[in-house]
């Protein structure tokens, strides 16, 4: 693992464009080890230290700071390493959700390795409301199918997190249309994954 950082995917883009389904499918693969950054503030144990700290924002509404975000994320990675459930010297780290904006990606820079992002662009913003709506009528949370916290989350990603993209370098962009089936989708991201050296040298086991 190149200067003791996880190599890594970024899977990026705005709620409703389907990271969270691409993320999952790649952890399905055998050396891919797929991270959300829901699944981290989910798993948290807030009878610990750092479940104090985050609840002392969560209970209020507020946003949890950008340092506590990525020290929760550093303890969830850790726990995994040491479950050996990732192997960061075969496998692949694949993260969604995190890093959310610049201020998070230059904290969490020195633990990563990022040779692709990956951008699941869907420029129709009806469209990203519509599936929006039709998970959380799915999944039961309708206080989620509102109109205006649907059109304020998607205001929240291009003011905050689209710029993110600046903070990479154009050459490990991979801009996805993301208004194709899953399927499709998947395919054009495994098509660039596979052909990466990183992809081909890496130990196959």
């Amino acid at each position: 693992m190149e200067d003791q950082r996880y190599a890594t995917f970024l899977i990026f883009g705005a709620p409703g464009s389907g990271k969270g389904t691409q993320g999952n499918v790649l952890g399905t693969i055998p050396r891919f080890f797929h991270c959300a950054c829901g699944d981290v503030f989910r798993s948290l144990d807030t009878r610990s230290e750092l479940g104090q700290e985050f609840l002392s924002y969560s209970s209020k509404g507020l946003l949890v700071p950008d340092d506590l975000t990525v020290r929760l994320w550093r303890n969830k990675i850790e726990a995994q390493v040491k479950s050996h459930l990732f192997k960061p010297d075969i496998d692949f780290l694949v993260l969604d959700g995190i890093p959310r904006n610049r201020e998070q990606a230059s904290i969490i820079a020195p633990y990563l390795n990022v040779h692709q992002v990956f951008h699941l662009s869907l420029k129709n913003r009806d469209e990203l409301a519509r599936r929006l709506r039709k998970r959380a009528l799915k999944d039961n949370r309708l206080d989620d199918a509102n109109d205006d916290v649907i059109a304020r989350r998607i205001q929240l990603y291009e003011e905050e997190t689209l710029p993110m993209l600046a903070y990479y370098d154009d050459a490990i962009i991979s801009t996805v249309d993301a208004s194709q089936p899953p399927a499709v989708v998947l395919a054009n991201i495994l098509t660039v994954i596979t052909k990466l050296d990183v992809f081909q040298k890496a130990p196959n086991v």
